[in-house]
């Protein structure tokens, strides 16, 4: 019993290679951060317009069509400006302290985001390298201050939650993240699958009454001033940004890149494409997403005698329980999810490539393409988002390499969802 014992247990924790290439890696990227903030000259975008923003928060303002900057009206919802109040309270709205801070929140973003490709099997441990070889992200981050990056920390702390099986922390950060910027979204359909998975409908309204009640409590100074001013401002999903401005439809003449019909042609594809991928990847060993939905509504009607019979009837406790999902299952549903997003995205704008960047070594490692030619497509991604101003080659690059990654996941074999078994059913059968 001794010796089999010790035969199952782990491996060390050291002994795995990707821990200290890990700290190896934040480590060398915290000395690079320096350097960067130390000898390269920042430049204002967004700075000037968010402080404005804020100061008038605190100066009492709380009708959201008065709340302006340099750039424009605040178009963020109610969190950017409690977050942004507090780096202004920590920084004196004073620029190189905000990039001191900012380059403590990139290395903590980017210790979230090895923790989670830790908790996967996904990359091999040099691949972890690629994270930190964005220079474009790392502009976003200590030479730009933009919000992107608080959305996206808090996005990737509520992921980390959800591989811990925290479902209802994980929405209630999530929350927090679509507070900031309403981007992290794009990961919402996907969400929403995963917790009918991992959950009875009563866990999902509840963990879905805690996000909500987040974003109630956090607008709810604007609401009670000025609630149409605060909701047509912070949640304009309709907005038609500058073709000049697009890195990846740049090559789309501009008096069709602010049609309507435009917008309604990536909105079906994209609403298509998730629809797709549902049926036949994420829910591909449930039957697929009808036969998902019916046996979701069977174990409901299955709950509902069972709580209500007197005396109560004999089930098999099986078809009640709930199934643990397995961390790459989570992982992929969502990183694929969002980069569906990004693909039908009408404009995105230099900062929005931390939206996704942190994915693209996950998302390629997940396709059959041989390593040489995922190194390619990542180093053709940073050199697309690297051309300044884009060009009709640059954003035609883009899209390109994009349906190909799309193209990769879409032939890669879809993921046994399950923790209860080591092995999918496909692997069984071998």
């Amino acid at each position: 019993m001794a010796n089999q014992s010790m035969g199952k247990r782990k491996t060390p924790l050291f002994k795995n290679p990707k821990i200290p290439f890990s700290l190896f890696l934040i480590l060398a990227d915290a000395l690079l951060v320096a350097l960067i903030i130390t000898y390269v000259p920042y430049t204002k975008i967004d700075w000037d317009a968010y402080m404005s923003q804020v100061s008038g928060f605190l100066g009492g303002e709380r009708d959201y069509s008065k709340l302006e900057g340099d750039t424009g009206p605040l178009v963020y919802p109610a969190g950017f400006l409690y977050v942004y109040s507090a780096i202004q309270f920590l920084t004196g709205a004073q620029v190189y302290p905000a990039q001191v801070l900012f380059g403590f929140l990139y290395i903590a973003n980017l210790g979230i985001i090895l923790l989670v490709y830790l908790k996967t099997e996904a990359v091999p441990w040099w691949a972890l390298s690629l994270l930190c070889l964005s220079k474009r992200v790392h502009s976003i981050f200590v030479l730009r201050l933009f919000n992107d990056c608080i959305a996206m920390i808090l996005f990737n702390a509520s992921l980390l939650s959800l591989l811990y099986q925290k479902w209802h922390l994980g929405l209630i950060i999530f929350s927090g993240a679509v507070s900031v910027k309403m981007n992290v979204l794009l990961y919402a359909p996907p969400l929403l699958l995963l917790m009918f998975k991992a959950m009875n409908i009563y866990g999902v309204i509840s963990a879905l009454a805690g996000a909500a009640i987040v974003q109630i409590l956090l607008g709810l100074p604007f609401i009670v001033s000025n609630p149409i001013s605060y909701f047509s401002r912070a949640f304009n999903l309709g907005r038609v940004f500058i073709h000049f401005w697009s890195v990846n439809f740049k090559f789309v003449p501009e008096h069709i890149f602010v049609s309507k019909i435009f917008a309604l042609f990536l909105l079906v594809a994209h609403l298509s494409l998730l629809a797709v991928f549902a049926n036949y990847k994420w829910s591909k060993y449930e039957g697929g997403i009808l036969s998902f939905i019916h046996s979701r509504m069977v174990q409901m009607k299955l709950n509902s005698a069972v709580s209500s019979s007197f005396p109560p009837k004999k089930v098999n406790e099986e078809s009640l329980a709930f199934k643990v999902l397995r961390n790459e299952h989570i992982v992929t549903t969502m990183f694929v999810g969002n980069f569906i997003g990004i693909l039908c995205a009408r404009s995105l704008h230099y900062q929005f490539y931390s939206w996704y960047f942190y994915t693209i070594p996950y998302l390629l490692w997940k396709t059959s393409f041989p390593t040489f030619l995922r190194i390619i497509l990542f180093v053709g991604v940073e050199f697309c988002w690297n051309v300044y101003p884009s060009n009709t080659f640059s954003s035609f690059l883009l899209l390109c390499i994009h349906l190909l990654i799309l193209w990769g996941l879409w032939r890669a074999p879809p993921e046994y969802p399950y923790a209860d078994d080591k092995s999918s059913p496909v692997e069984k059968r071998k």
